[in-house]
């Protein structure tokens, strides 16, 4: 299936790059030989600097953001090789091929690829294109790793079957049978044409895992460890090799970089957002203000990065007095932990409904992004009572600004637990990075035109 997927993928890739050059190309030098070879050209070109980034590496391929990073970089070095033949041959390109068809590469092989990727996820959640896999481990290691892939199943993790130490152990709760002792390993992962080992916990460490991997050598299986980080991973993650140590180092703080590129997509986006959207928000508010008694905008206190408060902006979804009927109807809350949610709230009026249905509402929330207040992508904006309440762990998301969107709203929205939200909220923090935040915006578009999990 990996063999499949790359070679589909390089020529995905070559076909948008060849499409994308000759819109550039025909209409400057018509249907000629010079512009079909200097398609045929740009489409090798673009696979070797897309290749170059890791582009087609099978391990990153299908999940995460590592392949639309590789498209991003590998398009840019096109335009960058382009500029410099120009420069350096005296070779008459056309700007147009740069400014206009670099940036038009990069979107157009982007949105092939999430088509592409797309239609495997949609595969494997039917069962198909999957890894038969087996963990290995003490019995409680095991069943939160089995837990965890079965509940993702796009990731194309198939779970077989279980080793433990010993056949003697108490078998995981997880409704995978035990195919064998670690011991049993190799001739387990023979008969059952396993792909993927996954090793969890600590039974197995150091020089026993050394043996299984010479063990494993002789079939074609992949030798995976899980380590024991909860919800650590992307680009906190790397791997420094020290004194014939393989040594797993931790991202302890962002670096200065990565803030400085998610403050300036922040606000050059919200900017552009305010501009664009003012006839949307005007008339949003305008459609308020006719419909029910009250000020068309709501204002709250809410706190942000650090601990510090300040006021956010929202199209009023509520009646005027929503705040003072809210104890009134505790008995009817729906939600869980520190959230207040009814599905069929009285206080929201029959505007507001479609305000929050597609996140109109939030829209103002812009304003605090250009202010420097709230992110683009983040925690969600709590309330100074809710923080009052927060244990010690969940303070943690007071470590980034809030977000006018985040992982919440692209995995369910008011659907999901208090728990659940605050895991989140929490993996957001602890791995964020700029090609997250851009992968949120994306998704988060998806789930306000369905409008799911909205009221």
């Amino acid at each position: 299936m990996a063999r499949g997927y790359v070679r589909t993928t390089v020529l995905l890739d070559a076909t948008v790059a060849a499409l994308v050059a000759l819109a550039v190309l025909v209409p400057l030098m018509g249907v000629t030989t010079g512009a079909l070879g200097g398609a045929l050209v740009g489409a090798a070109l673009f696979v070797l600097m897309v290749a170059l980034f890791r582009g087609y590496d099978p391990d990153g391929m299908g999940d995460g953001p590592g392949e639309f990073q590789a498209v991003l970089r590998g398009g840019s070095m096109v335009a960058v090789a382009l500029m410099t033949a120009a420069f350096t041959l005296d070779v008459d390109i056309s700007r147009a091929l740069v400014f206009l068809g670099a940036p038009a590469l990069i979107v157009a092989s982007s949105l092939a690829r999430y088509g592409h990727r797309h239609h495997l996820h949609h595969r494997r959640t039917a069962g198909e294109a999957m890894m038969r896999t087996i963990v290995v481990g003490e019995p409680e290691a095991v069943e939160q790793v089995v837990g965890e892939l079965s509940a993702a199943p796009f990731h194309g993790y198939q779970v077989t079957g279980v080793c433990l130490p010993s056949l003697d152990n108490k078998p995981p709760m997880i409704g995978r049978p035990v195919l064998g002792a670690i011991s049993d390993l190799p001739q387990v992962v023979v008969d059952n044409a396993i792909d993927v080992v996954i090793v969890a916990g600590h039974y197995l460490s150091g020089s026993a895992l050394r043996r299984l991997s010479w063990a494993l050598g002789r079939t074609s299986a992949q030798l995976v460890v899980a380590p024991d980080l909860v919800e650590v991973t992307g680009p906190r993650l790397s791997v420094r090799p020290t004194a014939g140590l393989s040594l797993l180092e931790v991202e302890i703080g962002a670096p200065r970089r990565r803030l400085v590129a998610k403050t300036v997509l922040d606000r050059t986006a919200a900017t552009l957002g305010l501009l664009a959207l003012s006839p949307v928000i005007g008339g949003a508010a305008l459609a308020v203000k006719l419909t029910s008694p009250g000020p068309a905008f709501y204002r709250q206190t809410r706190v942000g990065v650090d601990g510090s408060t300040f006021t956010i902006w929202k199209l009023r979804s509520m009646y005027v007095d929503a705040d003072a009927r809210r104890d009134a109807l505790l008995e009817q809350n729906e939600g869980q932990g520190l959230l207040f949610k009814m599905r069929q709230d009285p206080r929201v009026t029959p505007v507001g409904r479609v305000l929050r249905r597609y996140s109109i509402d939030e829209l103002p929330q812009l304003f605090n992004v250009v202010r420097g207040e709230m992110s683009l992508v983040g925690p969600r904006p709590p309330l100074v009572a809710e923080v009052e309440a927060y244990p010690d762990m969940v303070q943690r998301r007071l470590h980034v600004k809030p977000g006018l969107t985040g992982l919440w709203q692209v995995s369910g929205r008011s659907d999901l637990s208090w728990d659940e939200a605050v895991r989140l909220d929490l993996r957001y923090v602890d791995n964020w990075s700029v090609a997250m935040d851009l992968m949120i915006l994306w998704k988060t578009g998806r789930a306000v035109f369905a409008g799911s999990g909205a009221y």
